[in-house]
């Protein structure tokens, strides 16, 4: 093997400059500086010197962006910065609203035309979490639920609009850039054309098919599917005198973002009022036909960034942003059938069976049409022509027909007497526009609650779906949730494709749901309006279910949070005398229904040791996610503030610390790291009982 030389290394270096500056030319600046074919034999060239001398490869080489094999999985990781949804408004008049409650929120009331709004085209794609470590990209991540989501970082890569070094000499040492992966229209209709001629399903729309091609475990596929990526905001790591950190506008971080080398959607524009926001807003309303992309929306958000850092963020959406959402796009088609489904609390819901109508960028089949009372308002007959649109943009439903087109021979639709999966007689309340089966053996009940048991929020039976619930229904092998904690691996065997091995992950997983927490037993009743939330605050007051089925609705509703309409719900659900045997029936096979009392007086007369303590976290903890030790710290007794200051007794340090840590050394205030907090907690045996009551 011939010898490297400093000439060579010298090469390399140059033939990757030039490569990474037509590249950053043509994905992101849209004017190409270099021919293809030049590109070609360029790229072609640096490829043979790596292939050469391997030691000239580096992570933001160009040959770099496609990984040689598949990977064999994706890992969960937890977001060093949470990505929140963005809270919608669907006309000025809530826009309105949302700007009238930031303003209460900070105290003052600023005339609106002394405060700047950053407004961007909310693109209808793939969120997408980039980490870089001095100017390298090291992590590409899937928003998932905000907290943690899956490392797809070689497919990220793939993507060239995305750049693998940052532009800027001296980088800080870490950068995070949030943005959007999408398709563009032309690249989605010539994928869906591909996969037509060699007979592949079609993808319903860009923005499905792009969080799809994220997930594909070949980088290779996602290179070849073309996506795009607009960057729209950033996190620095504050350094000592570092420019970067000291930016005070939103739009300041976007002309950074373009620096850097990332493409930032050029349609963007400040507004000083909310008047400039509606002229923007309905400007695009009619443009966004002509983008090479789908938007569905504005994205507005406050200019000032120290004001951004004021408002700060509800459990769900940061204060000072939102998305002013255009109208649903509405379409017409034609209804061919109406059918009734009959949900886990009995409600039958009519769908209309539609003629396959492309609608918002999908593919819809069919329509919610709400209850009886919203159909005899239709007065829809089979056949008609209905204008369909997105409820919210998620949910198909019909918004009228047009009766001047019904054919003669239509007619008109009726709702049954009898509910559909087991005929027996169904009934409307009074007070509701909904019917009902009130048969409790209904196999359509059944299956629903089977199902809400087993969910993530509820008793989190892995490997119980709703395919193998139908099964399991089907069979007679199970007739209530109870009956799950009688099933046997001989018992499962017995259904179609169900292997012993199966069947004894399954057996386990039932077995281990049994030691869930009694507001997640709570919520897996599915008795009716208790959410998750709910069943916390009953479960706070009420400490096992012999309590709460003895409380009338007067005790209940003395719950902070819980209102009339829950707490009739809640009475009326323990009168019933199947109710009642279920109860009993889950109690005898295990399951938990009460605040354990062994782990909850051990933590009330161990707490007194952080009683009146103040913590602050900051950084990355080696094990705990932050709300885990959040919960323990509070749990113990102790509370936990955001902010440091005089009446902060410790500060838990973990991995890339903030401010925070600066503020506490210069306080004086005790640091302590996450082995230190838990050896704390285990020296009075807290840790395991602390968890037991968090799980």
């Amino acid at each position: 093997m011939a010898k490297l030389t400093p000439e060579l290394e010298q090469h390399a270096q140059q033939l990757r400059q030039k490569l990474q500056e037509a590249g950053y030319a043509y994905y992101v600046l849209d004017n190409p500086i270099m021919e293809d074919t030049v590109y070609d034999r360029l790229i072609r060239e640096l490829q043979e010197l790596e292939t050469q001398y391997p030691q000239l490869i580096v992570p933001d080489s160009p040959t770099q962006r496609v990984g040689e094999k598949p990977a064999t999985k994706f890992i969960s990781i937890e977001h060093n910065i949470p990505l929140y949804s963005l809270e919608n408004a669907f006309n000025i008049e809530e826009l309105k609203n949302w700007q009238e409650r930031w303003q209460r929120q900070i105290e003052i009331d600023p005339h609106p035309d002394t405060v700047d709004y950053v407004c961007e085209l909310k693109i209808d794609g793939s969120a997408l979490a980039l980490t870089y470590e001095n100017g390298l990209l090291v992590r590409g991540a899937t928003r998932g639920d905000g907290i943690t989501g899956e490392d797809i970082t070689q497919n990220v890569k793939t993507i060239k609009s995305i750049p693998l070094k940052l532009k800027i000499d001296n980088p800080p040492s870490i950068i995070e850039v949030r943005g959007e992966a999408f398709l563009s229209i032309n690249v989605f209709e010539s994928i869906n054309a591909e996969r037509e001629k060699i007979g592949e399903p079609l993808f319903a729309n860009p923005r499905n098919s792009a969080a799809g091609t994220l997930r594909q475990l070949d980088s290779k596929i996602v290179a070849r599917r073309r996506l795009d990526f607009f960057a729209y905001t950033l996190y620095i790591k504050s350094e000592i005198n570092s420019k970067l950190s000291q930016l005070s506008t939103q739009w300041q971080y976007l002309e950074l973002l373009q620096k850097l080398g990332f493409k930032v959607n050029p349609h963007r524009q400040i507004c000083s009022s909310l008047d400039d926001i509606q002229k923007y807003y309905k400007y695009w309303d009619t443009e966004r036909k002509n983008l090479p992309y789908l938007t569905d929306g504005v994205v507005v958000k406050l200019n000032s960034l120290p004001l951004q850092k004021k408002l700060g963020f509800t459990q769900k959406f940061p204060r000072w942003a939102i998305a002013l959402k255009y109208p649903a796009e509405e379409v017409p088609t034609i209804v061919e059938a109406v059918t009734i489904q009959v949900g886990r609390t009995g409600a039958l819901t009519p769908v209309a069976e539609l003629k396959s109508v492309q609608l918002a960028g999908t593919t819809v089949q069919r329509a919610s049409l709400h209850n009886s009372d919203r159909l005899a308002e239709l007065n829809l007959h089979i056949g008609d022509t209905a204008i369909v649109r997105k409820a919210g943009e998620i949910i198909p439903e019909v918004v009228r027909v047009l009766p001047e087109l019904r054919p003669t021979n239509a007619q008109l639709f009726q709702m049954p007497t009898h509910c559909p999966e087991c005929s027996q007689p169904a009934v409307k309340p009074t007070d509701e526009a909904i019917m009902r089966c009130i048969n409790s053996s209904c196999p359509a009940i059944l299956r629903g609650s089977l199902v809400h048991w087993a969910s993530r929020g509820a008793l989190d039976i892995h490997g119980l779906g709703e395919k193998l619930v139908q099964q399991m229904v089907n069979s007679g092998l199970v007739e209530s949730v109870a009956d799950l904690y009688d099933l046997t691996v001989k018992s499962l065997t017995s259904l179609e494709r169900m292997g012993q091995k199966s069947a004894s992950k399954l057996v386990d997983a039932i077995a281990s749901s049994k030691s869930k927490s009694w507001p997640r037993v709570l919520y897996g009743l599915g008795i009716r309006h208790v959410g998750s939330v709910n069943a916390e605050l009953l479960t706070q007051k009420f400490s096992n279910v012999g309590q709460l089925a003895q409380a009338k609705a007067t005790d209940i509703e003395a719950v902070y949070g819980i209102g009339p309409e829950i707490a009739q719900s809640v009475e009326q659900w323990f009168q019933v005398s199947a109710n009642q045997k279920l109860v009993e029936r889950l109690s005898n096979a295990g399951v938990v229904m009460d605040v354990r009392t062994d782990t909850g007086n051990v933590a009330k007369e161990q707490s007194a040791f952080l009683a009146g303590k103040t913590f602050v976290l900051t950084g990355t903890l080696p094990t705990l996610k932050r709300d885990e030790a959040k919960s323990l710290i509070e749990t113990a007794g102790g509370k936990v503030t955001s902010t440091v200051s005089s009446k902060t007794d410790f500060v838990v340090v973990g991995k890339d610390p903030g401010s925070k840590l600066q503020k506490a050394e210069k306080l004086g205030i005790d640091q302590l790291s996450e082995a230190q907090l838990l050896g704390i907690l285990e020296s009075f045996d807290l840790v395991n009982n602390l968890r037991n009551l968090s799980t």
